[in-house]
């Protein structure tokens, strides 16, 4: 099988295939702040894959995003994770401050090496740009990197011509990124659940 057919074929998932949940903060249910988001439902897929990793003991990392000011300020309410995910005992947490999850402390990529991972699987917020940039680091590592796009949401966004692109429009243009450039097989909720449990 090649490569290519590798992102094409049904999804197989290892017994040690790591979840990654990013920035999955309170700061990002601040409308006010974002703007109109895509995908109401993105936080209970993101439970149901919490919930298929630790009934099949599989690991989960949590990330959170410290900034400087807005939202997601460290020392703010809003730099806290949602409580469905700080209830999760993490394998391992790691603390960013740019947009990779795998330019955190401690070392994301030193720690999935020292355990021999190999694939993983990017959840969280925004879509299109931490769980994103994430992906494509995975991707340019050599890790199977899986993204489950109605496990995640972003935002509308407005570029520099002053159009504003809606949420869920970005979404769809990560998700084919992503595809067409095999940085990542992309999945939906479901099709992860199914292989965590085969």
């Amino acid at each position: 099988m090649t490569n290519t057919d590798a992102f094409d074929a049904p999804l197989t998932l290892d017994p040690d295939a790591v979840l990654l949940l990013v920035d999955v903060q309170k700061g990002f249910e601040d409308a006010s702040f974002w703007g109109p988001r895509d995908n109401p439902r993105a936080e209970q897929r993101m439970a149901e894959l919490i919930a298929v990793w630790q009934d099949t003991g599989r690991p989960i990392v949590t990330v959170q995003h410290a900034s400087t000011a807005g939202p997601l300020a460290e020392g703010t309410p809003g730099y806290a994770l949602k409580d469905f995910v700080a209830d999760v005992t993490p394998a391992l947490h790691v603390t960013k401050t740019v947009n990779s999850a795998f330019y955190g402390t401690p070392d994301l990529h030193a720690w999935l090496r020292q355990r021999g991972a190999r694939q993983v699987v990017v959840t969280g917020i925004i879509t299109n740009v931490c769980c994103e940039t994430t992906t494509r680091m995975a991707g340019n590592l050599g890790y199977d990197a899986i993204f489950p796009t109605d496990a995640m949401h972003s935002f509308d966004m407005t570029g520099p011509d002053g159009t504003t692109v809606p949420a869920a429009e970005l979404a769809r243009a990560t998700a084919t990124t992503l595809h067409a450039n095999r940085f990542a097989k992309v999945v939906t909720t479901r099709d992860v659940t199914r292989a965590a449990t085969a």
